[in-house]
This record gives structure tokens, sequence and C-alpha cells, in this order.
């Protein structure tokens, strides 16, 4: 049976916005973001991070050093996320990590990735995140969609929204706030 999930950014909307994060020791959780997971976990949702990881393409981070970074939000976090999944991908930088993809944002496939990996069920879901890429792809998905403005302008990223014609279904302060409205 399908389960609903919540797809979550990481910087911006988990962690503060630190432009490229290649150290672990800068992954500094957001106020409210331990109690919030908490509170989806209990309404049933499973907790998905989709994150586009350009750093790495860029030469700034290795593989290496992203899951050395998940490693420590994931204690912090107490392990209620399920699935980290990141894209490392750029379309114009780099050389191994050169490419147009399916799985960076605002295309839709890391979070075709999770329904595959953990069953579940989109129509149900959520994508809440900080940036327009989030929203879209979420909306690309068939999720629901919040727009967090704890990292990135909230100003641009609704322009950029406005002008591709998608509305978020919510935009909230920070994450508990959006699942304060998630939960009722």
């Amino acid at each position: 049976m399908t389960r609903p999930a919540v797809f979550l950014d990481r910087d911006g909307t988990l962690n503060a916005e630190r432009g490229y994060l290649a150290d672990p020791r800068d992954a500094v959780l957001l106020p409210g973001v331990v109690e919030s997971l908490g509170r989806l976990r209990e309404r049933g949702f499973v907790l998905v991070v989709v994150t586009n990881q350009s750093g790495i393409a860029r030469g700034l981070l290795t593989e290496s050093d992203l899951a050395r970074i998940h490693w420590r939000l994931r204690e912090a976090l107490g392990g209620v996320v399920a699935a980290w999944l990141h894209c490392p991908h750029h379309p114009d930088v780099g050389d191994r990590y050169r490419r147009v993809c399916d799985c960076r944002k605002p295309a839709p496939g890391l979070l075709h990735r999770g329904v595959r990996l953990l069953d579940l069920d989109l129509e149900r879901s959520w994508t809440i995140g900080d940036s327009a890429r989030d929203v879209l792809a979420g909306h690309a998905a068939g999720t629901r969609t919040v727009l967090v403005e704890s990292g990135k302008p909230p100003a641009e990223q609704l322009a950029a929204l406005h002008a591709a014609r998608i509305r978020p279904d919510l935009v909230a302060n920070d994450l508990p706030a959006a699942v304060a409205a998630i939960c009722g």
C-alpha cells in the first residue's frame, strides 16, 4: 500500500542556507525543524530529502563530503528521514557530472526515485522548499507544494513561479509554519 510523503529541500528549508555547503560543521538546522519533522512523521508522512548539489559538479565538494554532511544532519534529526536523495549534476559546469538529467530540480526525477524506493503516493504527498525549482519539481510530480521563505529571497522565487504560471499551494515563513498548515 502506498504511503504519503513530504519531499523536503535541504538548504534553506532544513538547514541554514550557506551557498555551497561543503563542511559538515557548517550544517546548522533551522529553528523548529526537528519538532516539525516529528509532527509530520506522527501524521504518517514518509520524509524524503531531495536536494540539488551542483557543488559536486563544480568541484567544490565530493560525494564523500556530501555523505558526511548528510550523516551529520541525519544524526541531528534523529534518523526520521527515510531517504536522502541528491542530484550532483549541472548542465553547464564540470566534467564527470556535466549533463542534463531528470534528477536536477525543477525536473521531478528525485521525487520519482523516492516513489520507487519507498512505495509512495504522490497525490497524497507534499513538496516543501525555498526555491521555485522545488515548487516546480513538486508540481511536475503531482504533489501539493509549499514555498518557505527561510532561504532564498521569496520575492524572486515567487516571480519565477509567476513567470512559469505556477502557484504554490501554500507560502509559509519557514518549515514549522508549513507543517502547522499541512497538519492543521
